[in-house]
This record gives structure tokens, sequence and C-alpha cells, in this order.
């Protein structure tokens, strides 16, 4: 059984992120931000959504497991930061519903999403520049990096909430997530 760990960054909606993938069948839990890499096991992991990035715990840490990762909102915003990527305040703010077009339909992540869907995403911070290997998958009028992938890294985010009820293709991202921590 595929076994994916959500990295808890205090987001309000880490506990939707997990029964998401419980409800696919996934064996899932939520750890403590701090948990030591080294001690955990799995096939994959979310890094969740948050706050800010002084909460982040041993985040940045999970991004050498050699397994995939994907980063939700605050998680993607970890990833572009430690990867030399740039993250900074959105133009638009907080949540909002919004339309997103997907440009790589080819994308393990978000391509079958394609041409765009619609989202529940806060705008508070995002990432501004792509970290180098990276590819921006998906682009909105407020925010222009929705997702991105660096495919051979087996590294993935998203800028909105897949969890939440407002996001129309949610569950589709977490079982893209997913087959991409079954891929041999």
């Amino acid at each position: 059984m595929t076994r994916i760990v959500v990295l808890d960054l205090h987001g309000q909606f880490t506990h939707l992120e997990r029964r998401a993938l419980r409800d696919m069948g996934i064996d899932t839990e939520i750890l403590d931000a701090d948990t030591p890499p080294a001690e955990v096991d799995a096939d994959g992991v979310v890094l969740s959504g948050g706050p800010d990035m002084d909460r982040i715990g041993r985040a940045r840490e999970y991004l050498d497991l050699d397994i995939p990762v994907f980063g939700i909102c605050l998680g993607m915003q970890v990833i572009a930061d430690e990867l030399d990527g740039r993250v900074d305040g959105g133009d638009y703010g907080g949540y909002a519903d919004i339309d997103v077009e997907i440009v790589d339909d080819g994308d393990p992540l978000v391509g079958s999403l394609a041409p765009e869907t619609r989202v529940w995403a806060s705008h508070a911070d995002e990432v501004k520049r792509l970290p180098d290997g990276f590819v921006r998958t998906a682009t909105s009028d407020v925010c222009g990096i929705e997702a991105m992938s660096n495919v051979e890294a087996d590294l993935y985010g998203v800028q909105w909430h897949p969890e939440v009820a407002h996001t129309a293709e949610g569950e589709a991202v977490f079982e893209n997530f997913a087959a991409a921590c079954e891929s041999p």
C-alpha cells in the first residue's frame, strides 16, 4: 500500500489534506514539522499549507529524501525558497475563488486538469521566480506561478488548496500525486 505523510506546517486545512489521501485508500498520517526526515518511512510527502516561513520546522530537509514531494501553498513556497527560487508578497492578498489556466497538459500533477480549473487559493505570498529545473505548469490572472513541477526531481507544488471543497478538481490532484508516488 502506498504511504504518503503530510508534514504539518500549521495550516488550517492540514487535516483535510490527510483526509483526502485517507479517503483514497492511502496509508497516511500527519507529522509534526519538527519530525526528523530520517525517521520517516513513506513513498511521498505532502508539505501542507501554513501561515509563514517561521513555522516550517524541518520541511526543507524533506526535499532530500529522494521520494516525491508535493507542496501546497506555503509548502510550494518552501520548495521554491530552498532551491533558490523567489517568494514574495502577492498583489492580490487573501483567499479567493479563481480560474487557473493549466499551461502544461503533460504535467503529472496538474496536466489532467487542462485547459483550466476553478480553485480556492491564498495569494498573501507566492512564488515569483521558479527555481532552476522547474517549469510553470499553471497560471492565473492574479498569480503568474499557480503551479510548478520538476519532474526529474519529483518535486511539485500548487499555490491553491486542492483539499478544500471550493476547489473543483482537488481530488484529481491528490490522485495524480499518489500515482507519482507509486511509480518506480
